[in-house]
């Protein structure tokens, strides 16, 4: 091991110590209840929820997977990916925190997303808690399995070790610091974590254009590509039967047309069903600091997916013909290899950290609300009813390690696209929840069997599409979030219509929060 990589990995474990710290210190007030340990109390404040929310949110595909696409095949499926990302983070926080805030307190005082769901509908034989909780445990597990291979990847490209090792190591680490600290700490730590990337992509963006010979260079290269610095027009990288690609060769542009960018826009409406950010608007500990939370949250975004996608673009100039980036799963250490190679020792670790930070402010929350879906929900709400608070927690430990070790399994392949791992599961939850919440919170007229019947349909639809009708091609072959996206919306209405009204309770609590959308937040009781 170089000096240099000695140096990376100190600033590295100097920031993994501090991680855990915040861990440690969150440790005893998550062990006094269930509560406190998968929502914090509800106490968080504006910053911490806005940054917290928006880094659990982004992950290691951020740093490493919306890069790659960039340097991989150009501007148009990263640039409409963002921009769809950043218009459905503002209206996310726009229409649903405040209400949820307020329905989650008014529904029985609901502390998970699946709870959620059973409350307002005043479940009796809790048919939704289940399949929302079992949704969660199958997209999470595929979430943190992303996560896994994000740290894989990382640490096999930067100390030149075997995958499968660090891979191992990082998800190890996780789950310790998701063990130990619970929802307040992972939310404390990711506030700090979306700090250090924001620091890492600023300065990877301003040395790697200072290297590339300046901005204008840097689009002068992209546009002597054909299709590369185009919205409706995708590059065509020449690859060999191993998907190598040929001494950074191209060949002609392919069409990216209408549909493409609807397609791609939709990533958007992945936010109204992302538990991870919906647990934010239901944690945060007064409604009326949404607002400024939603200013935090959208210039974070905004800055943050502008610069992952100039970094790609920036990648390619600098290195053209990179044998580290010359297939699409390679080009996603495109971050990792300009840090690495532009950077002093001592910023590249820090810089390095960035993408740590995404990763493990991801994957400790998809961790943490898979395990507390099955604890919380199946085991303590239909399993065993009478089960203690301890019984809970300890529990959703053992869930917590059981997800773990499957998203290992699921990350084993080297050679997984992160971009593409995370989008498929981005589209399980919100064609799963994101209909439903909409819904639950704005139409008076749904009932339980309308919101059974799309959960289900967007759910199951994500399979459908993406594992039959999208390899036929042609109008199949758009993004699976979008056309499940509709249909659950479809069955939503058609089976709440055919079915019987909501009865008399629930639709006076509809419309107490309906009536507060715009005062203050209700108060627990």
């Amino acid at each position: 091991m170089t000096s240099e990589t000695i140096q990376i990995l100190i600033s590295m474990v100097c920031y993994m110590l501090v991680v855990v710290g915040i861990g440690l210190f969150f440790a005893k007030r998550a062990k006094q209840s269930s509560d406190n340990y998968f929502l914090g109390g509800r106490s968080l404040g504006p910053w911490v929820a806005a940054m917290s929310a928006e880094a659990s949110d982004m992950s290691g595909w951020l740093l490493m997977g919306l890069p790659g696409v960039a340097y991989w095949c150009g501007l148009a499926d990263a640039a409409w990916t963002a921009i769809g990302l950043a218009v459905g983070t503002y209206v996310n926080w726009l229409i649903i925190a405040k209400r949820l805030r307020n329905y989650s307190v008014a529904a029985g005082n609901s502390i998970t997303l699946p709870e959620f769901f059973s409350n307002r509908f005043n479940e009796k034989k809790k048919v939704l808690l289940s399949i929302s909780a079992i949704f969660i445990l199958i997209f999470f597990t595929v979430y943190a399995s992303s996560c896994f291979v994000t740290c894989g990847k990382l640490f096999s490209t930067l100390f030149d070790t075997d995958y499968h090792t660090m891979m191992i190591l990082g998800a190890a680490f996780v789950v310790f610091y998701t063990f130990i600290g619970g929802f307040l700490a992972e939310s404390a730590s990711d506030f700090m974590q979306a700090i250090v990337m924001i620091f890492a992509l600023v300065v990877v963006l301003v040395v790697g254009v200072v290297n590339a010979g300046g901005i204008g260079q840097v689009i002068e290269n992209a546009k002597s590509i054909d299709g590369y610095f185009m919205l409706t027009g995708i590059a065509s990288p020449e690859v060999d039967a191993n998907g190598v690609q040929i001494s950074g060769l191209f060949g002609e542009a392919q069409p990216y047309g209408f549909l493409s960018i609807i397609s791609t826009l939709a990533w958007g409406l992945g936010y109204f069903g992302m538990p991870q950010v919906l647990l934010r608007f239901m944690a945060i500990r007064k409604a009326d600091e949404l607002k400024r939370s939603r200013r935090i949250a959208t210039v974070w975004v905004v800055i943050s997916l502008f610069v992952a996608v100039m970094i790609g673009i920036i990648g390619r100039s600098v290195y053209p013909t990179h044998e580290g980036l010359n297939t699409s799963s390679g080009a996603e250490n495109v971050f990792i290899t300009l840090s690495q190679n532009l950077l002093p020792p001592l910023l590249a670790g820090i810089v390095m950290a960035g993408i740590l930070a995404a990763t493990i402010s991801s994957s400790d929350s998809y961790l943490l609300i898979a395990a507390s879906a099955f604890a919380k929900n199946i085991y303590g709400g239909l399993a065993k009813k009478d089960a203690s608070d301890k019984q809970v927690m300890v529990t959703s430990r053992i869930v917590l390690l059981i997800i773990a070790i499957i998203g290992v399994v699921i990350a084993w392949d080297e050679n997984s696209v992160i971009f593409t791992l995370v989008s498929f599961a981005w589209a399980g939850f919100g064609a799963t929840f994101g209909p439903v919440m909409i819904m639950s919170l704005f139409w008076k007229r749904i009932n339980q069997k309308g919101a059974v019947a799309g959960m289900i349909t967007g759910g199951v639809m994500v399979f459908v599409w993406k594992l039959l009708l999208n390899p036929i091609g042609g109008v199949f072959a758009i993004y699976e979030l979008l056309p499940a996206f509709i249909l659950s919306l479809i069955a939503i209405v058609v089976v709440s219509l055919l079915t019987k009204k909501p009865d008399e309770e629930i639709t006076k609590t509809f419309e107490k929060v309906k009536a507060m959308s715009k005062g203050n937040f209700i108060e627990q009781n």
